[in-house]
């Protein structure tokens, strides 16, 4: 079982990995739950929580980089403005 700090120690691609693994698997197990009886029905739920971990770790990733990504944008665009009216 993969826990959140672990996935925070991954790289973003490794987690897509991670990700694309439980969502297959999870996508096989539902295959299986409509036309069988599954051997181990709480593994969907921890396949939706991994999916769920994955999302979280990249979304707080993306949140982190827009955040400091903004500060960074609005020096940038205020030496543009600066060079226009210099100009």
């Amino acid at each position: 079982m993969t826990k959140a700090t672990e996935l925070r120690e991954m790289s973003d691609e490794q987690i897509k990995l991670v990700w694309k693994d439980a969502a297959e698997s999870l996508f096989r197990l539902r295959i299986q739950s409509q036309t069988e009886k599954i051997a181990a029905p709480s593994e969907m739920r921890k396949q939706r929580k991994l999916i769920a971990r994955c999302q979280t770790v990249l979304g707080e990733r993306s949140r982190l980089a827009a955040d400091s990504g903004e500060a960074v944008g609005v020096e940038s665009e205020a030496k543009v403005e600066v060079g226009i009216k210099s100009k």
